[in-house]
């Protein structure tokens, strides 16, 4: 009996040392956050001295992109390491039928079947958490569970309920009076129930880590925030506060404020990870799902949120994990999130199945020993024709609905037909348009861009709708 019990407790300790061995890995994503909206990016409207820090530890990549510059296709490509119109997604889910189709090879699911524990926390926007799906899960459209997480806590994501918060200014500071948690409604004796949204998220986070570490099990963290999204709120105190200043409208105010509450956030996670030792065998990202939209600063891009231009797609990235990738590092390379799925598999071990189709590429090498990245061609964009721009000046024209990408070209087209050519490294703010100087380099991404819409889709989650009409 003392020897099958030594056996065990060796057993479960070698079990503890394997999963030390792997990282566990947070992924966190702003809403609408501007390329330059932080200090390490440049941005001076409010500090960020959390988010700062993290870059500090780690590397900024100064030319990473969102697969789209709405929040559903980018989200869906984080995922699924595929382009969004792979699964015909092209403009955001209108809080309809619309879902990631079910049986998608997804990023929390190969974790999981490798020995990862994954939960979500915060906005979704793919689909299945209207109340109905949550109390007929037989009947329902897929979430997050049937995508892969053990665990979620989300907002009910269903029409009017959001649509009214938004008009009214409360999706934030009501937040907790709409959540749904593993598919079951929060109810009012939740300690939830009467926080801010962007306190929730943080506190979920932390109690989650502290779960976590409590199994031994590596883990997949998901924290997908709403700020600096609209509706613009005050952030909570003392945030409100300390980002008042003289000659910024009540917006700006209330933008910096939720700025400043998401930073604090950050700060609170990266210091539990410490106190529980975690730190170093954690691999932190932050980004943002778009560029940024009407408070957010985008610097000298041209565009934002809903255009293919720079300020649509181009997103602040920050990857930190100390003692595997070198601190204080800044990458010029171009990185996209279809590249996270490969590159999360990469750092934990886990293989993506042979024959499945990744559009991205691992860029975990590059992090490590500054590799050169290995693409196999240019990086593409589609989204549908947004009417309006989400900035506070008009949307750019020509109105494109198609972007390639290779090195520092970038062509701009609708239907496949080039529109615009830019050579990004010597103009980034896109003003010299190249069409006629470099006609072979945009005939060939031409080609490229045809190709792109000419290949076979799985629309399957897909409702028959008009898309376009902003987010």
């Amino acid at each position: 009996m003392r020897q099958t019990l030594a056996l065990l407790a060796a057993l479960l300790l070698a079990s503890a040392a394997s999963a030390a061995g792997r990282p566990n890995i947070i992924l966190i994503l702003a809403d609408d956050m501007g390329w330059r909206d932080a200090g390490c990016f440049g941005g001076t409207a409010v500090p960020t001295p959390s988010i700062d820090a993290l870059a500090a530890s780690g590397v900024r990549m100064t030319r990473f992109y969102a697969a789209s510059a709405v929040c559903t296709p980018t989200r869906a490509s984080i995922m699924t390491g595929r382009y969004p119109l792979r699964f015909d997604i092209r403009g955001h889910f209108p809080d309809d039928a619309s879902h990631l189709p079910r049986g998608t090879m997804t990023l929390p699911a190969l974790l999981k079947r490798n020995g990862y524990r994954t939960a979500h926390v915060g906005k979704w926007h793919l689909g299945g958490l209207h109340v109905s799906h949550a109390e007929n899960r037989a009947a329902a459209i897929p979430g997050p569970r049937e995508h892969g997480f053990d665990h979620y806590l989300c907002q009910v994501e269903e029409q009017p309920l959001r649509g009214r918060l938004g008009a009214e200014r409360r999706l934030y500071r009501d937040g907790g009076t709409c959540l749904l948690r593993d598919d079951r409604r929060v109810p009012e004796s939740d300690p939830y129930f009467r926080m801010h949204f962007t306190d929730i998220i943080g506190a979920e986070g932390i109690r989650l880590v502290e779960q976590f570490h409590r199994e031994q099990r590596p883990f997949f963290l998901n924290i997908w925030h709403l700020v600096p999204h609209t509706p613009y709120e005050p952030g909570s105190e003392p945030h409100w506060t300390s980002t008042a200043a003289p000659g910024i409208s009540d917006d700006q105010h209330r933008f910096r404020s939720m700025m400043a509450h998401m930073d604090a956030t950050v700060g609170a996670l990266l210091r539990k990870l410490d106190e529980l030792g975690l730190r170093e065998n954690t691999l932190v990202i932050f980004t943002s799902d778009n560029g940024g939209a009407f408070e957010a600063d985008i610097g000298p891009l041209k565009g934002g949120k809903t255009d293919l231009h720079e300020g649509g797609i181009r997103v602040p990235f920050i990857v930190s994990w100390p003692g595997q990738i070198p601190a204080g590092g800044t990458s010029r390379a171009i990185g996209s999130s279809i590249d996270l799925l490969p590159t999360f598999c990469a750092a934990a071990g886990v293989p993506v199945p042979d024959g499945a189709r990744v559009d991205g590429v691992s860029l975990l090498g590059h992090w490590r020993e500054n590799e050169a990245v290995d693409r196999p061609g240019p990086l593409f964009w589609q989204l549908d024709l947004y009417a309006k721009l989400q900035r506070h000046y008009p949307k750019p024209k020509p109105h494109a609905t198609e972007v390639a990408m290779e090195g520092k070209w970038k062509l701009l087209c609708r239907g496949a037909e080039p529109l615009e050519l830019f050579d990004l490294e010597a103009d980034l703010a896109e003003t010299a348009n190249l069409l006629d100087t470099q006609p072979e380099i945009a005939a060939r991404l031409a080609r490229g861009v045809r190709a792109f819409l000419d290949a076979p889709r799985d629309s399957g989650g897909i409702a028959k709708r008009e898309g376009g009409k902003g987010e």
